[in-house]
């Protein structure tokens, strides 16, 4: 899928990277600031991530310059095929060659979390919209890192709490084996047996290798649990959800909870298909004047597919970002990623994604959660009209509490 670009258009720079130039002709009144976006663009996340994650980031970008017309930026991308050792060896190339000052996305929690320690190595900036690892700003927070949209502690809270009250007292699981699923089935447990229920099991799959589920659903079955708790994302989500219609897990009373799924899933899946699932988002186009006023200036830059929760993270980052950036001078920014964050912290955030914010000590963006139920096919008035709010959790009581998280900043 080609996704168009800004108007300036992107230039090939290297294998698997291409730089956004700045105009020609702008006096060079100041350094570049360089941003990174390493993201999946191939692989079983590419429709949910890159390639619109990129778009939301160069729309960032071209306002910031609207409003800062000194301020010059440039924009590389790579693919870091959800492979730890991709992503580290791409972005030590980008901190150590190419002069990149801050990397945005990584929507893989292993990948993230290498890139976090490389920021702090070589003090740069990482902005995680796609990482949903909770360790970004416990155990494994750095000064360098700022987590944006979403974690896992987030997720697994507002769905999986709940589904308990909603009758859903026994889970089991189907995990993909990675960071990601290990942390989010984690974080679920604990807050499904504080809220009076119980897991009853959980099976692990190779990741991203299994594209049949069929095995893992039957397991599920036999468990006899009333939920079926999904810690996997993607093409994944996609795929257990058709597969658990076709083996009739809902005509049977089993129900479905989905721990990380996006507009862009339930737009893959379609409403006949997705229809009454519940899942937690931190960003929805239609949820107000703003996000729709957002949805409307990237119509037409996104492609096939409306920016979901991690995109509106990657452009909302990116945003704040450059505002510090503005705001301290970009000559100083590059000398010191972390006092960067540290400027980032210091202001309040705001943007039509996210509304009003700000980031905590720990790195940890703060904003409410929405928990979402999908349309049914007839209640659905438009292209992407697939949710009805249910319940919003402010920003408070979100995301882990700071004393909680471990992390020794602050």
């Amino acid at each position: 899928m080609q996704h168009p670009l800004t108007r300036r258009g992107l230039v090939a720079a290297g294998a698997g990277l291409a730089a956004l130039p700045a105009a020609r002709g702008r006096a060079q009144a100041s350094p570049v600031i360089r941003l990174g976006v390493l993201s999946d663009f191939s692989g079983p996340y590419r429709d949910w991530s890159g390639p619109t994650t990129l778009a939301c980031v160069q729309q960032a970008v071209e306002e910031m310059r609207q409003s800062q017309p000194g301020l010059r930026v440039e924009i590389l991308q790579a693919d870091h095929q959800n492979k730890t050792d991709v992503g580290v060896n791409t972005v030590r190339q980008w901190f150590d060659q190419r002069d990149v000052d801050a990397v945005v996305d990584c929507n893989n929690s292993a990948v993230g979390l290498a890139v976090a320690g490389i920021a702090r190595e070589k003090n740069k900036v990482f902005l995680a919209s796609g990482a949903s690892t909770a360790a970004l700003t416990g155990a494994q927070c750095t000064p360098n890192t700022v987590h944006w949209t979403y974690d896992t502690y987030m997720l697994a809270k507002a769905t999986s709490q709940a589904m308990v009250r909603d009758g859903g007292e026994s889970w089991f699981f189907i995990t993909a084996d990675y960071a990601f699923g290990h942390q989010i089935e984690r974080e679920a447990r604990q807050f499904i047996e504080q809220a009076g229920g119980k897991v009853l099991g959980a099976v692990r799959y190779p990741f991203p290798q299994t594209t049949d589920f069929g095995g893992l659903l039957l397991q599920a079955q036999a468990s006899g649990a009333k939920v079926l708790g999904l810690a996997n994302a993607g093409a994944d989500t996609v795929n257990s959800v058709k597969q658990a219609q076709e083996f009739g897990l809902g005509r049977r009373g089993m129900r479905i909870a989905l721990m990380l799924a996006y507009l862009t899933d339930i737009h893959t899946m379609g409403l006949q298909t997705a229809q009454g699932l519940r899942l937690t988002e931190s960003f929805y186009w239609d949820l107000n004047d703003r996000t729709r006023a957002f949805w409307n200036r990237v119509k037409g830059k996104t492609g096939a597919f409306c920016p979901n929760q991690m995109n509106a993270g990657g452009y909302a980052a990116t945003l704040h970002y450059l505002k510090a950036c503005a705001d301290m001078g970009a000559a100083r920014a590059k000398e010191s990623g972390r006092d960067t964050v540290a400027r980032m912290k210091a202001m309040p955030t705001d943007d039509d994604c996210f509304g009003p914010g700000s980031i905590r000590v720990d790195g940890r963006k703060l904003h409410p959660a929405y928990l979402f139920e999908v349309k049914r096919p007839q209640e659905s008035q438009a292209p992407f009209d697939y949710y009805r709010l249910v319940a919003t959790t402010p920003p408070e009581q979100a995301f882990r509490p700071l004393s909680e998280g471990g992390c020794t900043l602050g």
